[in-house]
């Protein structure tokens, strides 16, 4: 195991507990089920950092039921998870890690957007694609290049998170909740770069969550976070003209439900996913770029 890896597996997963709790009445508002079409071209144009409520879309019994089918399958596949064997479980992450290092739309990325795997969260493993990417550099031309990495910070308890670049595990400090995050400056004291200050777009969003169906549909975990930071580089995309990134989230096999998953206007659906079967394009943008 390499020093990177090392450190991503014995610090960054050791100590992480979920902010789900701190949004979970905020963020569920006026429910809808809709197929995607693709990921980030179904956000709406409503840019609002906050998450608020459409008090005409949907009756408070209606919307209730659908935070009761919402709480329910959370408490579900969180069960499943964390009865999850872990040698399986060892098991489907590198898997998934595999399909994703060897993938073409991976190898294709100049610059990405991936989460730092929590153990206690039981999410799918990042490790090594976060230690791939850190440690070695592609080829372009006659040039060696090294692919551009942010990685989340939560900044409140409003759904405000931005990704920040990390050239190094250095880069990253333990949060009040102890949860691994880029510090706002380097260990040079640089300021990090902010994805959305960025001068050039992102090809590829690595994203977690609870649940997911066949339609692109995402269960997250109640927080809101990663959908108001789509929504905000959604709106970068359209000012700026730039080309749709890949979304994908990162599954276990027991996280693919057969059922639809109940979303609202502002919950973002994915346009493809990574399980230990493979790659599951969604999307027309994920279908064009499959191997």
């Amino acid at each position: 195991m390499s020093a990177i890896q090392n450190c991503l597996a014995q610090g960054m997963f050791r100590h992480c507990k979920t902010t789900a709790r701190l949004m979970r009445n905020a963020k569920e508002v006026a429910l809808k089920t809709q197929p995607p079409t693709t990921a980030l071209a179904a956000v709406t144009a409503n840019m609002s950092t906050g998450v608020t409520m459409n008090d005409d879309v949907v009756d408070p019994l209606q919307l209730e039921a659908i935070f009761e089918r919402k709480r329910s399958l959370r408490s579900k596949i969180r069960k499943d998870l964390k009865n999850m064997d872990p040698i399986q479980r060892s098991r489907e992450d590198n898997l998934i890690q595999d399909i994703v290092l060897k993938s073409s739309w991976f190898k294709a990325s100049k610059s990405l957007c991936a989460y730092i795997s929590c153990a206690a969260l039981r999410e799918v493993d990042t490790s090594r694609i976060v230690s791939e990417i850190l440690s070695n550099q592609t080829k372009e031309g006659n040039t060696q290049i090294r692919k551009k990495l942010y990685v989340p910070r939560v900044d409140d308890k409003h759904s405000n998170m931005r990704m920040l670049k990390i050239s190094s595990v250095h880069n990253l400090v333990a949060s009040s909740m102890n949860i691994l995050e880029p510090a706002l400056v380097d260990s040079d004291g640089n300021q990090c770069e902010d994805v959305l200050q960025a001068s050039e777009p992102v090809d590829l969003l690595l994203v977690p969550g609870i649940a997911f169906d066949r339609s692109g549909r995402r269960l997250g975990r109640s927080g809101g976070y990663y959908d108001v930071f789509i929504k905000k580089y959604q709106k970068l995309i359209q000012e700026r003209k730039w080309k749709q990134p890949l979304l994908v989230a990162l599954s276990y096999s027991l996280q693919i439900v057969e059922e639809p998953i109940p979303v609202s206007p502002h919950d973002v659906p994915v346009d493809a996913l990574v399980s230990p079967c493979g790659f599951i394009p969604i999307s027309p943008v994920a279908l064009e770029r499959c191997d």
